[in-house]
């Protein structure tokens, strides 16, 4: 069989949504047939993502690859055109891969199952697109196309405040989603042809001051999330009622597509105006660092702790994505894929000791790993990962944009030293409120009140392979990063080129290598 020319793309993304509108006539009482239904499906669209990237992708080519294009609206050149690249394949497969788990997470949801199965199938599709359509507009409505789902999934399964947590959640998304949509269109209109294709939009000779704009807008749009601090306060809120499932989606897809975006629009399509917003996203990346680190410190709410964490780590993407280097650049996408696993570990077993403890307050736990032995070594190996210990892939992500910020020809030394010195700081502060939280779950003395009105069983079968499917990527990164980059290294040594001659004193060192000055100006100056 010959499936070179086969739509793989367009397959992976219709065939979850499709399949969502085939619940409502699946015959089923108690939920346990359309769970069935629903895993089956997500398991069919990994294994075909895995296929297609074993047999279509070719990691030495830095370009798009298993395009697909369709005429949509010939009149202002709309298509139904998707590819995959280095940045989005590792994205597209994290998705895949933790949308089934998160499916398997699900099993003991019985409110309105199939409600509940049709949203998490219907985000499957729409998230995969976000990472690989190839046109501005249809960008826009499959971005939009995920804020309905987990607004319900938020509403109706969430916690007490579940409603404000919802409705705060769309009103920041949605207001961001506004400046995607008018940026798009001002890319399309601007100049003599109109296009919403991502690639004659990036070969658009725009002015200075008009991609300044089209900058700042995008950048709005996507720091609500990633999140960057001070457009993040929706995530605590969000996470602090989400459910296990719907935690493993929040932290480990949804976040990465700012991230995924930033790289994609902002700085790959507007690589001049990225060389005068690159310090801004420095010191925005530093005060994520430090800001939700010590906010998580003060947090006595376990899900808002861990919420406050992913904000904190993500500061690493945004160094990353301004560092002008190789490294930089590849350990904010590793950086991105590595947190999702981290993050949707660290929620899963919130949701999971949440279950069996009925609380969130660490004031009324102490001493449950005596009786919860599984949870608490598995609790133990995954905030391990999250402290960026070594041999995980937390440590490698993390000290990639370290080396390749510090090492950095594009800032001045004082600026380096700082903001070396200030994620340095919050990489201290990391191990603290971690592990300290760890304390206060599971060891000292037992809380006789809370022993007598709970049953604290341990870890089932299928909490301990969630987990361990989510632990064996974390571990096999830590030890042999090549497994992830050797998927983007290509892609991304060719989008830091191009971020380098847009700063005019790094095209000039590219020039007059032999000629250069030491006191030659910098953009951290």
């Amino acid at each position: 069989m010959n499936t070179a020319n086969f739509p793989w793309l367009t397959t992976i993304i219709l065939l979850p949504i499709a399949a969502s509108l085939l619940i409502p006539i699946i015959p089923d009482k108690d939920g346990k047939t359309v769970r069935w239904y629903s895993l089956i499906v997500g398991l069919i669209d990994f294994a075909l993502i895995v296929y297609a990237f074993y047999t279509g992708y070719d990691f030495s080519n830095p370009d798009l690859q298993l395009v697909e294009s369709y005429a949509w609206v010939p009149q202002l050149d709309l298509k139904w055109s998707v590819g995959a690249d280095g940045l989005s394949m590792p994205l597209i497969i994290l998705t895949g891969f933790i949308t089934t788990l998160a499916t398997l997470a699900a099993w003991p949801v019985t409110l309105k199952p199939r409600l509940f199965y049709f949203l998490i199938l219907a985000m499957y599709g729409g998230q995969i697109a976000v990472f690989a359509v190839q046109d501005m507009l249809l960008f826009f409505l499959v971005w939009e196309l995920e804020l309905i789902p987990v607004y319900l999934l938020l509403a109706i399964w969430g916690g007490k405040k579940r409603q404000y947590a919802a409705t705060k959640f769309i009103l920041y998304t949605a207001g961001g989603s506004l400046f995607i949509l008018v940026g798009a269109l001002t890319m399309a209109f601007y100049g003599d042809t109109v296009t919403f294709d991502m690639h004659s939009l990036g070969l658009k000779d725009y002015a200075l001051n008009f991609q300044l704009l089209l900058y700042a807008g995008f950048l709005i749009a996507y720091a609500v999330k990633l999140p960057i601090i001070p457009l993040h306060t929706w995530l605590p809120d969000a996470h602090g009622e989400a459910t296990a499932p719907v935690h493993m989606l929040l932290a480990g897809i949804l976040l990465k597509m700012g991230g995924y975006a930033l790289i994609r629009m902002n700085a790959q399509m507007l690589p001049d105006a990225h060389a005068y917003f690159a310090p801004v996203l420095v010191i925005l990346g530093v005060v994520n660092i430090i800001y939700a680190a010590l906010t998580s410190f003060a947090q006595r709410n376990l899900k808002r702790k861990i919420a406050y964490s992913s904000i904190s780590h993500m500061g690493f993407v945004t160094i990353g994505i301004a560092s002008f280097t190789d490294l930089g650049l590849s350990g904010a996408v590793l950086q991105m894929v590595s947190h999702g696993l981290i993050g949707a570990s660290l929620f899963f077993l919130v949701g999971a000791t949440y279950d069996r403890t009925h609380t969130l307050m660490l004031d009324e736990m102490g001493g449950v790993g005596k009786r919860m032995q599984k949870i608490f070594a598995m609790f133990t190996a995954c905030s391990m990962a999250s402290l960026a210990l070594p041999g995980m892939s937390g440590f490698v992500a993390e000290l990639m944009v370290f080396v390749g910020f510090a090492t950095s020809d594009a800032y001045s030394s004082t600026f380096k030293v700082i903001v070396v010195f200030l994620m340095a700081v919050g990489v201290i502060l990391t191990p603290i409120y971690l592990l300290s939280m760890l304390r206060e779950i599971f060891y000292g003395k037992e809380n006789e009140e809370l022993v007598s009105h709970q049953k604290l069983i341990d870890a089932e079968p299928r909490e301990v392979f969630i987990i361990a499917c989510l632990l064996v990527p974390i571990i096999g990164i830590g030890f042999y990063p090549k497994l992830l980059t050797q998927i983007y290294d290509s892609t991304t040594v060719q989008l830091t080129a191009r971020l380098r001659d847009s700063v005019p004193t790094l095209a000039q060192k590219k020039e007059e290598a032999p000629k250069l000055s030491l006191n030659a100006p910098t953009i951290g100056n």
